[in-house]
């Protein structure tokens, strides 16, 4: 594939798992761009947590330092959004511009869904939290809170317990049994019953929990959240939700996924090292592609052109 526009494999997504996979593509020698609409999950975050090597490094800092890398193997950057896929692969984007590639990877991430709660917003990613394993150290020993949003929250108070012996559960809307009171309890874990109706701040900080009239203090609030992900693309070209491999290939033939918009779950780490096993297996299709080329160049028959010849007979 040839021309300023044209490449091997369109990355979409400049995220830990995208740039992870642009960046062994690219030591690959593939042809890669890599377009980027510049809004990644985590970038209200001060500080990512449980990667080794680059434990306490500012979100925004790893992803330069992954560009930088990936612009010494050749790799193009685009801050630009995709607008556009169909089958053949051909990307429309925001700016007019119109890209055409062999393979895709679709690294866009997820969104999280709030409640709808004053003040929650806009403590998101820094003292209202999702994951105790990214933050939970930060806040060791100190007033936490874990807002129920579905019966999986008592789960994740018990977990947070691990943190602080100063925890308080908020059953919000979600449901609570006896047995869960009851394990609640046995961990010393408080619940303050009643809806949050407000997340109080105050000089840029989560001071605490209204229920009403009533305020609970607390410097940190953890609740799990309905991810939403970034997959119009994927589901544009007929992908099925949750059919993807190990290996990040999708149910669309040319196309894998890899990072958040595949697995809510990956922290940056494992999003990284998804991002990478998508690019090996994504680099293996297009060898066995030329391969193939290759041989029907010098007058041999793929096995496809095998079967075609032996109906045509």
């Amino acid at each position: 594939m040839t021309g300023n526009n044209s490449y091997d494999v369109l990355v979409v997504g400049g995220g830990a798992a995208g740039l992870s996979a642009a960046l062994m593509l690219g030591r690959a020698r593939r042809r890669v761009a890599v377009v980027d609409a510049g809004a990644p999950r985590n970038a209200p975050a001060s500080h990512m947590h449980g990667f080794l090597s680059r434990d306490g490094l500012p979100p925004s800092e790893l992803l330069e330092i992954g560009r930088g890398e990936l612009r010494g193997y050749g790799v193009e950057l685009l801050e630009d959004r995709v607008t556009r896929l169909v089958p053949g692969f051909t990307a429309g984007l925001a700016s007019g511009r119109e890209l055409t590639a062999r393979r895709v990877l679709v690294a866009t991430g997820v969104h999280d869904d709030l409640p709808d709660l004053p003040g929650l917003r806009e403590s998101w990613g820094t003292d209202a939290v999702t994951c105790p394993y990214c933050h939970g150290y930060e806040v060791r020993d100190q007033p936490l809170g874990v807002l129920g949003t579905e019966p999986a929250s008592v789960e994740h108070a018990l977990l947070v317990r691990q943190w602080s012996p100063d925890t308080v559960y908020f059953p919000h809307t979600a449901q609570l049994s006896e047995e869960d009171r009851e394990r609640l309890d046995a961990r010393g874990i408080r619940v303050v019953d009643g809806i949050v109706t407000a997340v109080r701040r105050a000089g840029g900080h989560l001071t605490g929990v209204e229920l009403g009239a009533r305020f609970v203090p607390r410097t940190a609030l953890f609740l799990r959240t309905r991810t939403v992900p970034h997959d119009e693309l994927l589901r544009d070209l007929g992908h099925v939700e949750g059919d993807v491999d190990p290996s990040g290939k999708t149910s669309v033939p040319g196309v894998w996924a890899a990072g958040n918009v595949a697995d809510a779950r990956a922290t940056v780490i494992i999003a990284a090292a998804q991002g990478a096993a998508a690019a090996g297996a994504l680099n293996h299709d297009l060898v066995a592609e030329d391969t193939r080329r290759a041989v029907e160049a010098l007058g041999g028959f793929s096995p496809t052109a095998e079967r075609a010849a032996a109906g045509a007979r």
